[in-house]
């Protein structure tokens, strides 16, 4: 749930002008034709209003080599390939072709163009969308032409076809259809959680093609692959000068063999850098460093284009780059050279006009958004922005309200190329050259638009705060229910904190963080927290010792500016000092509270607080002890930490008293947008980026110092309990296994609506009493060295006993009872739930899931559909899947199953003791995307639904048993 505050909340909060309108998606002739209009106006308005905004919070209440493998600079004019040295198996010299075969071989190769430069010469040739003179071209919006940019380049008739090039051409007619269409993104984007799988996948892959009598040395990525090693950080050490050094040692003594073998990764694998730890969060370094706009390849030119392991790729769709978050298991097939298949997507236009108002954050405008894009219904499509108002928007606004799609349901969230890009581009240390090659090319090929300057979806008025927060203490178990009797909601856990009196109330802040991708690459909202911790110590307020802050900046930038600025210090002086640069608190990185605080917590079964700037706050997520979690904009987490609790009236109650003992108001401490304005344009200089990216691509001497083989096959240690050889190609055989029915499945779990990828992926701690936990302890390793479920990723022991082990699932066979355990159906037995599905994997009987809406929502996790998949199940039966996990589903083999409309589990009378037949043709050839098919219970049931594969290509995965075995065998074959 989000909280927001009206601009009647305070004096100093008023209100923003943000108009929107969105086109109906059956309108997408006036959809294309106004996105390249220099006066958009949808003919269908579904939505125009004026919106008042003021800062926001939101919640949930469920609450060696002495340098990089690669040395190169991406921003620089000269070609990536003549940078990096690349090797390509002959084999596939299909994938690779020379500008001059292709020119002689392309499809399109009459509208190969040159495109020169001003002062004479030329950048490099680029296939001219307007050569090919169809007026339709015109009429799409900038998103999709990135589509038939890519569809054009590499059409050869095998992966891509020119039927799918005219496809793409003619979406004004073909979108709404549901059309499948190829797509190849230019680059692949990873970090170090999603990474060292994908790394481990291939390096098996390699083992795989070598058994098989192939040349291992196919398997090797076929585009730039950028891998940032940004989640491993953890927050043990805060409110320290020394806490940066201090995590980072420990993160490397956590981490040592996962760190050295990604970098083997870099060394074996052509294409691939990466960038080491303490650089910075993926998402900030793809927008400051990574993004290229505009790739210049051995001088052939075209759009850059990404793929993501991470749902926050779309933050790039911030720099006109288009880009979204995939499954592990698809980024490993584009890699490898393989089209992504995916609908051609329809287009929602959202018009911003006016501009933000004083007090007005980023975050504020986000949240809005976001909330008028879930409430139209974007699943699934593009949402790209226009208007004058994207004048007023800067860069790192526009980055933020992209970063956010995957909260309000689209692929993207995209802003075309402007002025205001390219003037971030040159912020951030782009070369001229560079810059312009962007722009002239853009230009030429219509690309470039010209303005004349000038769980986010549930939202609570800040003002009505404490009277929802008292409403969700009364209000049964569930969502915004804690059930908390009403004698007891005044209770006060007193103890002592080192040697301090303390106390914690319900709804007490026991952590804020600023963190996160979503707001630390904003220097607007990262020095207005640094302005709110001013007044504040200017004015006399402490935040509580007790409290656990920290700031984990996006990229060093951040932390020279904020130094510039001044106010470092006094951030520090509120606790806030600086502990790492990664994904820390919004991905459960939050390290241990204090143990008098945890004891106060557990003892007294206080409800405590969490407050971060992060994007994501499931249950069970940030941490085990807060079951009461706010996401806000980094100012708010300040203001937050400051009153010490939630239960708070910003607009009436003081958040405390000051040195000359007055009561101290949130207007007192809250910025004005031109105080915010002042210290942005004094403080954040182009030099800093050069400097910042210029240091990461020499390493660090912890990272430097880790030595690796040379071999180009890994030897896999069978000790290790970070990076184990998985099962997946075990016994395979050239010829494909064909597609599985069910027989006489059991339900190994049955869920409700909303279960998240956090509650099916391991994430977070490692409970003690846990399957994960005994497996480690069996091998030696101590409780304190367990480290996270996402450190060991690289180990799929390890990560099938974490599958399902969130310790806030609900499943409706345990009757109430929340927890990772489950009814083994046969014997009546509650058990972890990877001992029930290993007890069925072991008597040879398949298993099945039922669930309701939005499965596998939240953050893309392979380890979704891998965990269930070693744990033996066939099919899940859903009521609807999360776009990106159910394609990975598919990607391992596992049938995805949609009840009918107006039909779930609990309408059919399923209690999940039943056993379930799903009978398919055993020809993949009998199968259709999207067909009926009939599931049978051992009760006499019967119920038809809707089988997701959604496309021809995912149709063969599943005969394969899995994209990666597809992928293998066809590369084998050619």
């Amino acid at each position: 749930m989000y909280i927001t505050v009206s601009s009647s909340a305070s004096s100093l909060l008023r209100a923003t002008t943000c108009r929107a309108r969105f086109s109906s998606t059956s309108g997408f002739s006036s959809i294309s034709r106004n996105l390249v209009s220099p006066k958009p106006s949808y003919s269908s308005s579904l939505i125009n209003q004026n919106r008042s905004l003021s800062s926001f919070a939101f919640r949930s209440l469920r609450a060696s080599s002495s340098k990089w493998s690669h040395s190169f600079d991406w921003r620089s004019s000269l070609s990536v390939r003549a940078q990096i040295k690349t090797v390509s198996p002959p084999s596939i010299h299909q994938f690779e072709r020379k500008i001059a075969s292709m020119a002689a071989e392309h499809a399109f190769k009459g509208i190969l163009t040159s495109l020169p430069k001003p002062g004479g010469g030329e950048f490099g040739k680029y296939y001219s969308l307007t050569a090919l003179n169809d007026p339709r071209i015109d009429k799409l919006p900038y998103s999709i032409k990135i589509l038939l940019e890519s569809a054009l380049r590499n059409c050869d008739n095998f992966q891509v076809t020119k039927d799918d090039v005219e496809k793409i051409i003619d979406w004004e007619k073909t979108s709404p259809k549901q059309v499948e269409i190829p797509f190849k993104p230019a680059r692949v984007l990873l970090q170090d959680f999603t990474g060292v799988p994908a790394v481990v996948d291939l390096a098996c892959m390699r083992d795989a093609m070598n058994r098989l009598g192939s040349d291992s040395s196919k398997i090797n990525p076929l585009v730039p692959v950028d891998l940032v090693i940004d989640h491993s950080v953890q927050v043990d050490v805060a409110r320290s000068e020394n806490a940066v050094q201090s995590n980072m040692e420990l993160e490397f003594q956590r981490n040592k063999e996962r760190f050295a073998f990604l970098k083997w990764g870099s060394t074996a694998f052509q294409n691939m850098l990466v960038v080491p730890p303490g650089s910075g969060i993926v998402h900030q370094v793809n927008l400051e460093y990574l993004g290229r706009v505009v790739f210049n390849t051995s001088g052939m030119l075209y759009p850059d284009s990404v793929v993501g392991t991470d749902s926050h790729t779309t933050m790039i769709d911030g720099l006109g780059v288009a880009g979204w978050g995939v499954g592990g298991i698809e980024a490993e097939a584009a890699m490898l050279g393989q089209p992504m298949s995916m609908v051609l997507p329809g287009v929602v236009g959202f018009k911003l006009n006016g501009k933000l108002k004083n007090g007005v954050t980023a975050t504020d405008l986000v949240l809005t958004v976001t909330q008028m894009l879930r409430k139209h219904g974007v699943v699934g499509k593009f949402v790209e922005f226009y208007g004058e108002g994207m004048g007023e928007l800067s860069l790192a606004d526009r980055a933020t309200i992209a970063n956010m799609s995957p909260e309000y349901g689209a692929t993207m969230g995209f802003f075309p190329v402007d002025h205001v890009t390219l003037q971030y581009l040159k912020l951030t240390g782009r070369s001229d050259e560079t810059v312009a090659m962007i722009e002239a090319y853009l230009r030429a090929n219509k690309m470039f638009i010209d303005y004349s300057p000038k769980r986010p979806h549930d939202r609570v008025p800040l003002k009505e705060m404490k009277a929802d927060w008292h409403s969700c203490l009364d209000n049964k178990v569930g969502f915004k229910g804690f059930a908390i009797p009403k004698e007891s909601q005044e209770k006060v856990a007193k103890f002592s904190f080192h040697g301090q009196p303390a106390e914690l109330k319900h709804g007490s802040v026991v952590i804020a963080a600023i963190t996160s991708c979503t707001n630390t690459s904003n220097p607007s909202v990262m020095l207005g927290a640094g302005l709110v911790a001013k007044k504040a110590c200017d004015l006399g307020l402490q935040v509580k010792p007790w409290i656990k802050t920290s700031l984990a900046p996006g990229s060093g930038v951040v932390t020279k500016y904020l130094l510039q600025s001044g106010l470092q210090k006094y951030l520090n002086e509120q606790g806030f000092n600086i502990v790492g640069y990664g994904c820390t608190t919004c991905i459960g990185n939050s390290g241990d509270l204090d143990e008098s605080v945890a004891t106060a917590i557990t003892e007294n079964d206080m409800l405590a607080a969490a407050v971060l700037s992060g994007n994501r706050n499931f249950e069970g997520r940030v941490h085990p002890l807060t079951r009461a979690n706010y996401l806000a904009s980094p100012p708010l987490v300040v203001a937050y930490a400051l009153a010490g609790t939630v239960d708070i009236d910003f607009d009436k109650e003081p958040i405390g008293v000051g040195k000359d003992g007055k009561n101290v108001y949130f207007r007192d401490i809250w910025p004005t947008t031109e105080e915010i304005a002042e210290v942005v344009q004094s403080s954040v200089l182009p030099s800093m980026f050069k400097s910042t990216y210029e240091a990461i691509t020499k390493g660090n001497p912890m990272w430097n110092k880790l030595s690796v083989p040379e071999d180009k096959l890994y030897s896999w240690d069978p000790k290790s309990t970070y990076i184990h050889e998985p099962p997946y190609f075990k016994n395979m055989t050239m010829d494909p296994p064909g597609p599985h029915g069910v027989k006489d499945a059991y339900c190994l779990l049955n869920f409700g609506d909303s279960i998240t990828t956090d509650h099916i992926s391991p994430a977070g701690n490692i409970q003690k009493d846990s399957p994960a936990a005994k497996y480690l302890m069996e091998r030696g390793v101590d409780r304190k060295d367990f480290n996270s479920y996402g450190s060991r990723r690289g180990n799929d022991e390890v990560m099938a006993r974490g599958t399902f082990a969130n310790i806030r699932i609900v499943n409706k066979l345990l009757n109430g009872e929340v927890g990772p355990k489950t009814v083994h159906i046969p014997t009546g037995e509650k058990l972890y739930v990877f001992d029930a599905a290993m007890r069925y994997k072991e008597a040879g009987q398949d298993t099945i899931i039922l669930a309701g809406a939005e499965y596998g929502s939240g953050s893309s996790r392979d380890w979704a559909a891998k965990g269930p998949m070693l744990q033996g199940v066939k099919a899940v039966i859903a009521k609807s899947f999360e776009r990106i996990h159910r394609s990975n589903l598919v990607g391992m083999g596992i049938i995805p199953l949609c009840f009918k409309a107006g039909e779930d589990a609990d309408s059919l009378g399923l209690t999940g003791h039943e056993r379930y037949t799903i009978d398919l043709p055993s020809k993949v050839s009998d199968i259709r995307p999207g067909q009926d098919v009939t599931v049978v219970t051992d009760t006499g049931k019967s119920f038809t639904c809707t089988a997701r594969f959604d496309t021809e290509v995912e149709l063969a995965y599943f005969d394969h048993g899995g994209i990666l075995p597809y992928v293998i065998r066809n590369l084998i074959k050619q």
